[in-house]
């Protein structure tokens, strides 16, 4: 195509070709931008450069771009029509070729080198697609096609060019380029985890059990398991985006979608389960929360959405997923949940989970129900003498105690200062003496094992059957505690 700088810009290269009256007015009016222009003096410049041994004419030319330009300025205009002038905004052809260095500029001498080539290689044809200007300084996409005319092909001397205006289509295609890449940004750089996912094969499978005539789809996945495990292994991962890779630890996407086992497992099935009545309903949006683990093995809690693209409710080949981590939110309640039935010192229950726990033993049992009182002996001592820090650390050894000696159901809570209470469930009196007994044994292991202010103990048991408000049975059970207080501080005394 014509390049900036060349000599075809002098008026007198363009004097009109000697076409027949009815050809020129054809030519002159044709509705897209011609050009007829002479290419003799470059076939003369191509054919001295492969005389001189050039074989690779992109190398040679981009190795020094003024022969680029030399090429160009071999080109001679001889005609351009209207079309040509409207559209580049000229007011007749001695203004335009003045102002080519306008017009063709920028990459022009890139897009040059591949008609260049395409001449080189023996083509009488050649295409390419470019940017022009026009006069005002719009930029122009356009379609260039070029042809040698027919007697011209061994000189070259007449070649008519093609301009298209491709502005609008290019515009189109770059806005959704655009968009595209914006689109891919977004899913990239979420926050959030991403899943790109085809669930047509899950919905052929719901399909086919509609088919058999199957009404109620809890029932049959409840009878049936296996349906369910097998929809699982027909959904296909598309894509997921980074924030997937570092949130379920996986350095790269083969690696995570390799184990995707790994992550979805134990309980996930369950989850499902419940996914697949959603769709089974025609719930095409959903969410829940489920765990999953990350390729490291630590749990990661997420709020699950799953939303079927826009256009694919007939097919769900489209499905996006998005994961967000409530793990830290998880932790901070079930911190929450411990702080609400536990006692921060000892780690035991507390008294809020000892009176509930009491209301559902005396509804539900199982009976007989025995409670053992604990009292911590010398506390308001070691309070006075060696301060409550040191009070402190010996409730904490109690705790430590009393967590040992039981295990579900039994239940031990601190329902006061340096009181304790272990509720037995299912537990007569001698199930409480064997509790007691081993209690004796695990406080002479703690003894040992700290020096200083020894810990001990005053424990008094009772047992209720079924009928007894187990008010009644924890009043006993505190008296005989105090009993045995009382007797452990008289055999001190006596000691003493």
């Amino acid at each position: 195509m014509t390049m900036p700088n060349d000599p075809r810009r002098a008026a007198g290269q363009f004097t009109p070709a000697r076409l027949p009256e009815d050809d020129a007015d054809m030519f002159d009016l044709a509705p897209i931008s011609l050009w007829l222009e002479d290419f003799s003096a470059v076939r003369e410049r191509l054919e001295q450069w492969r005389a001189a041994g050039v074989t690779d004419l992109r190398a040679f030319l981009t190795e020094d771009t003024a022969r680029i330009a030399e090429c160009s300025s071999r080109i001679r205009v001889v005609k351009v029509n209207r079309r040509t002038l409207s559209l580049f905004g000229a007011r007749d052809i001695d203004d335009l070729v003045q102002n080519l260095a306008r017009v063709f500029r920028d990459d022009m001498l890139t897009t040059h080198v591949d008609e260049l080539e395409q001449l080189w290689s023996g083509k009488l044809r050649f295409v390419s697609q470019t940017v022009n200007y026009t006069l005002d300084g719009r930029r122009l996409d356009v379609l260039l096609k070029a042809v040698v005319l027919p007697g011209h092909e061994d000189t070259w001397g007449r070649v008519l060019v093609t301009i298209e205006d491709i502005t609008e289509l290019e515009t189109v295609r770059r806005k959704a380029a655009e968009s595209e890449l914006y689109a891919r940004g977004l899913f990239e750089h979420s926050p959030v985890s991403l899943w790109v996912e085809d669930f047509s094969a899950v919905k052929m499978l719901l399909d086919e059990v509609r088919e058999r005539g199957i009404v109620d789809f809890r029932t049959f996945v409840n009878v049936h398991p296996e349906f369910v495990e097998r929809c699982m292994q027909e959904i296909h991962v598309l894509d997921v985006n980074e924030h997937t890779l570092r949130m379920f630890a996986a350095p790269d996407k083969p690696t995570l979608l390799a184990r995707l086992p790994d992550i979805f497992r134990d309980d996930m099935q369950q989850h499902f389960q419940e996914q697949l009545a959603d769709l089974w309903e025609h719930k095409l949006f959903h969410q829940r929360e489920v765990l999953n683990y990350s390729l490291d093995g630590s749990e990661v809690h997420v709020h699950l959405q799953f939303s079927v693209f826009p256009g694919h409710e007939a097919r769900w080949d489209l499905v996006l997923v998005a994961l967000t981590d409530i793990t830290a939110r998880k932790k901070a309640e079930a911190y929450l949940e411990f702080l609400g039935k536990h006692d921060v010192l000892t780690k035991l229950k507390n008294r809020s989970f000892y009176i509930d726990e009491i209301n559902r033993l005396e509804r539900k049992g199982p009976f007989p129900v025995t409670a053992i009182a604990v009292d911590v002996n010398g506390l308001k001592s070691v309070n006075d003498q060696l301060g409550h820090a040191a009070g402190d650390a010996l409730l904490r050894r109690a705790g430590e105690v009393l967590s040992k000696a039981v295990e579900k159901p039994f239940q031990a809570a601190r329902i006061g200062g340096d009181e304790f209470m272990l509720l037995l469930p299912g537990t007569d009196e001698r199930g409480a003496e064997t509790v007691m007994g081993g209690i004796r044994q695990l406080l002479e292991v703690n003894n040992q094992f700290y020096s200083g202010m020894p810990l001990s103990f005053a424990m008094g048991a009772a047992t209720s059957r079924e009928g007894e408000r187990l008010e009644a049975m924890l009043q006993r059970a505190d008296a005989a505690m105090y009993v045995e207080k009382r007797a452990q501080y008289t055999q001190g005394a006596q000691g003493e």
